[in-house]
């Protein structure tokens, strides 16, 4: 397949990357500083096989620290790959990843260390964290922790001969080996780069009671097999089917093309529930139309329920986009109308609340109107920004009140605005200006605060999805940006705040309000569409 045309870059990614990379390499400068002395870096440009060599040399040396380490291969195994951070301690390495996204959750137990001493013997119970289970971070390492039991493997081997006859001592460079006394353990230093999380990987709080080291083992078995077939040109052991990952990969073109041709069942139901349906011999799209949306589920499904299934199954047989679950359409609505969006850049903080007043006169201009700060978050400048939008929105229900008039707040899938509304109260408390906690957590609980999405999953069947650009075309309203996207506006906030070194982009703001103005006007025409006469036309799932 190394000649067939594939997707181009995904942008969204590879900045993604680019801002890993500036993090790691920020984390490592500043643990340089903490720990010069016992300090090894292996230079990321070399050769892997110089690489190699040195991290070896590294560890022979009993280094503390080693930056940048590259493990030798495992060929026994087909194993490769090199960690941020080895660090000793009790004789043997651990693995230590650097990542720039959260590894942690407000809570208790989980077991961190500080960067000044960043090994698990300096481990204690955390009483503001619990972890977060970040399943990709824990494959890592035990992925890490297999290679250094090879390494230990090698390196004992080597040295049999000539440390019998001198001695019965045997030096420990790598990991525990397994059922040793010291557990597989690896450490996580996160965005907020403050302590290191320490995963046991023994622990089983995997599904069916697995450990990270059971569920690495067995994927990688799964995986070295299907590599293994398709090199020798066997039948194949994987095939396409759709998961959420598919919409950024590559590889989708040649996976599309595939599933389309066989109308696999994937293209409507996505990751295990297709599955599921091809262990019962559904495999396509007219299998799963031809049965039963009344009868009982022939397998157990975790996404849609199988009557939906169904219908979504006759819906993408017929072109169909879209189709209403109940015959009359309901959307709470109110005299004073408020559409409310917010843009956040990553676990960063909110940097826009935006917001389109609309309805009955209250002695305010009706529009839209943006609360913002263009300082580069977190900043303190967010409270500003944010407590501006709450006295704002605040003034505006207070008034409907006076007035005898009601009031409602819209947005589209709260998870995101509930978020920031609350992250925002609870870090500026005391901030003048601020709102308590409570009062903000009364107002989202509050029949006021109406979210469209839930709306939208509760009486519709969406065949691609219910993302807000994908239903409000069907209402009519259209992006004035081609580009916009939550992904695309993070590289053009970047932009904007001059993140990479350039000065701030005045255009890139403008561009952003624009497309967060476009987000409420695209919520409040889909609010309007979905309590018009348009509703007749908008095909029923009972009439499929």
């Amino acid at each position: 397949m190394t000649d067939t045309p594939k997707a181009g870059p995904d942008t969204a990614a590879e900045q993604r990357m680019a801002d890993a990379a500036t993090h790691r390499a920020n984390v490592g400068r500043r643990l340089a500083d903490l720990h010069q002395a016992d300090w090894v870096e292996i230079a990321r440009d070399l050769p892997s096989s110089v690489r190699a060599r040195a991290t070896l040399d590294a560890m022979e040396a009993e280094a503390s620290f080693i930056w940048g380490a590259q493990l030798p291969g495992d060929p026994d195994h087909g194993r490769r790959g090199g960690i941020d951070l080895l660090v000793r301690a009790d004789g043997r390495y651990l693995p230590v990843l650097v990542v720039r996204h959260k590894v942690s959750d407000p809570g208790s137990g989980v077991r961190t260390s500080p960067l000044e001493t960043p090994t698990f013997a300096a481990a204690r119970p955390d009483p503001r964290r619990k972890a977060r289970p970040q399943a990709r971070d824990q494959l890592r390492l035990a992925h890490i922790h297999r290679l250094l039991q090879a390494v230990e493997a090698r390196l004992v081997g080597d040295r049999a001969e000539q440390d019998r006859p001198r001695s019965g001592r045997r030096r420990s460079v790598g990991s525990a080996a397994p059922g040793g006394r010291n557990r597989a353990v690896g450490g996580v230093i996160g965005m907020d780069a403050d302590v290191v999380v320490w995963h046991d990987l023994e622990a089983p709080n995997w599904p069916g009671g697995r450990t990270a080291l059971d569920e690495y083992d067995r994927r990688f078995a799964d995986r070295l097999a299907v590599a293994a077939a398709a090199a020798a040109g066997d039948e194949p052991l994987a095939r396409p089917s759709r998961i959420l990952e598919c919409r950024s990969c590559p590889w989708w073109p040649v996976c599309e093309q595939a599933l389309r041709a066989d109308r696999d069942v994937s293209l409507v139901v996505r990751g295990e529930d297709a599955t599921a349906f091809r262990s019962i011999g559904v495999r396509t799209v007219d299998g799963l139309a031809a049965l039963d949306p009344q009868g009982r589920p022939p397998v157990p499904l975790m996404g849609a329920g199988f009557g939906d299934s169904v219908v979504l199954a006759r819906a993408w047989l017929r072109g169909l986009s879209m189709i209403r679950r109940v015959r009359d359409v309901r959307v709470p609505r109110a005299d004073v109308e408020v559409d409310v969006d917010m843009e956040s850049f990553g676990d960063g903080g909110a940097y826009l609340w935006g917001a389109l007043l609309s309805g009955s006169d209250v002695g305010e201009p009706a529009g839209y109107r943006a609360f913002a700060t263009w300082e580069p978050v977190p900043t303190s400048d967010e409270a500003r920004s944010f407590s501006e939008f709450w006295a704002w929105l605040r003034t505006i229900r207070m008034r409907a009140a006076a007035r005898g008039l009601t009031f409602r707040a819209y947005c589209y899938n709260e998870l995101a605005e509930n978020r920031w509304l609350l992250s925002s109260a609870s870090r500026f408390e005391g901030v003048a200006g601020v709102p308590a906690v409570a009062e903000v957590r009364a107002f989202i609980q509050s029949e006021e605060w109406v979210d469209l999405f839930a709306i939208v999953r509760e009486q519709f069947l969406c065949a691609q999805g219910r993302g807000l650009k994908t239903i409000a075309p069907e209402a009519g309203f259209s992006w004035r940006d081609p580009e916009a996207g939550g992904e695309n506006s993070m590289r053009w906030y970047r932009d904007a705040v001059g993140l990479d070194g350039l000065p701030p982009d005045a255009r890139q703001r403008d561009r952003l309000l624009r497309y967060n103005e476009d987000d409420v006007q695209a919520t409040l025409t889909l609010r309007r569409w979905m309590t018009s006469t348009a509703m007749t036309q908008v095909p029923y799932a009972g009439d499929l």
